[in-house]
């Protein structure tokens, strides 16, 4: 299983863990987690939120995202993503934009499961050559 060496990822991954447990989930049976650990320090946790009008579900990311936006923060310096199973569990296409919305290609993403830690990559690994903010600027 691979290891962080930042010290901060392993609250971040436990809150994930925490948050994942929390899902609503009565349809797929498919519980994700998500946290973010904000430039300023603070972490943010989200879980997905089934609907049974499927389209207007929330995905963990998504939920954690706007618990950072809620609380004044709009920087992400390192998001973990919990889910079951024996596949990587990594956020969606939707998902990446809205975290390139709030960070840059160096973002890590930890992709976890119950035991922890199964995978890092960073964002720009995960949506190359992504649009962003710095594309609207003048």
């Amino acid at each position: 299983m691979p290891k962080s060496d930042d010290p901060n990822h392993a609250a971040l991954i436990s809150a994930a863990q925490r948050a994942m447990h929390n899902a609503y989930a009565p349809y797929s049976n498919f519980q994700v987690g998500a946290a973010i650990l904000a430039e300023d320090g603070n972490i943010y946790a989200g879980c997905n939120v089934e609907n049974a009008a499927y389209p207007v579900g929330c995905c963990a990311e998504a939920s954690a995202i706007s618990a950072m936006v809620m609380s004044g923060q709009t920087s992400i310096a390192a998001i973990a993503v919990v889910g079951a199973g024996d596949e990587l569990c990594t956020p969606c296409g939707g998902c990446r934009q809205r975290i390139r919305e709030f960070s840059s290609e160096s973002t890590p993403i930890l992709v976890c499961d119950q035991n922890g830690l199964r995978h890092e990559t960073t964002l720009g690994e995960l949506l190359p050559l992504s649009f962003g903010p710095d594309n609207l600027q003048p």
